[in-house]
């Protein structure tokens, strides 16, 4: 169909081979974009992706009497609130961004240029979840549910953060696998309804799955974090916890147990699973 200035505009995703070649634009414009703009773009999605954690940790709450199938599947569902208003509001998230590899192995942009994209939206998305935290825990957030809130929040940390390096590492390289799926296959959309679609199913699976998300951990254990040192003793009196069994919940513990190897886990899905497959069958210049 045409638009009302004649131009032919048509509905249909675009073909793989159109998506690598966006994907490489798209890196391009992203490597070369300023700091500042990096940076805010960075708190935002941290902030959104904030948002999704907190409406995972609502739903959470009081559903062990579910199937846990079925639990894991309804929390994963409402997460993927997080990766839709990054893509669709538009905002920089750290993982989706490991695609900027395309364009680095294009040699359209330089290796400084590719970590100097990293280095600061990692940096914005950890203020935007980390801050994200902080004010939902300041607004009491976790007392909701007498209290079942706060412990599923409690609990979903104290997991995190006892797995072992290996573990957090390889649910690290499954999780951004599906992420930047996620955001490759809306880069083949054409419209808004298209991209909320196309974000839903892999985000669900990766959450369901039990797979790990640095940067919603930036939220999931930090909530987790202020809770354990900060809550009233009228919280752990309603919510029949006892603060003692989660001594294992450090901000040590958080960044080497489960941040460090997520993350690294996280680059290697994203830019060798997704990336750089794509690369090499749509973007090398010598096919293979």
């Amino acid at each position: 169909m045409e638009n009302t200035n004649g131009v032919t505009v048509t509905l249909d995703a675009l073909m793989p081979q159109d998506i690598a070649n966006k994907a490489e634009t798209v890196g391009v414009a992203k490597a070369t974009s300023g700091y500042r703009r990096l940076l805010i773009l960075g708190v935002l999605a941290g902030a959104f992706i904030g948002m999704g954690a907190v409406f995972a940790t609502t739903v959470a709450a009081g559903s062990g009497a579910l199937p846990y199938g079925v639990a894991r599947l309804l929390i994963g569902l409402v997460f993927s609130l997080g990766l839709i208003l990054v893509v669709v509001g538009g905002a920089e998230l750290f993982t989706g961004n490991n695609l900027i590899v395309m364009a680095w192995a294009s040699r359209r942009i330089t290796t400084s240029q590719l970590l100097r994209n990293w280095f600061w939206v990692y940096l914005g998305n950890f203020f935007g979840s980390v801050g994200t935290a902080l004010l939902v825990f300041w607004g009491g957030q976790y007392m909701f549910g007498g209290g079942q809130v706060g412990t599923a929040a409690l609990n979903i940390a104290k997991a995190k953060v006892g797995l072992g390096f290996t573990e957090a590492l390889v649910l690290g390289i499954l999780c951004n696998a599906l992420v930047c799926m996620a955001v490759w296959l809306t880069m083949g959309a054409r419209t808004t309804t298209d991209k909320i679609m196309a974000i839903i199913f892999p985000i669900s699976a990766f959450v369901a799955a039990g797979f790990e998300h640095s940067i919603a951990n930036m939220y999931f254990i930090p909530v987790g974090l202020f809770i354990r040192d900060f809550a009233p003793a009228a919280f752990w009196t309603t919510a029949g916890l006892d603060a003692a069994n989660y001594a294992s919940l450090t901000w040590g513990s958080f960044f080497v147990n489960n941040l460090l190897p997520v993350t690294i886990g996280n680059i290697i899905g994203g830019t060798l699973f997704v990336g750089a497959v794509y690369w090499l069958v749509y973007l090398r210049k010598r096919p293979i």
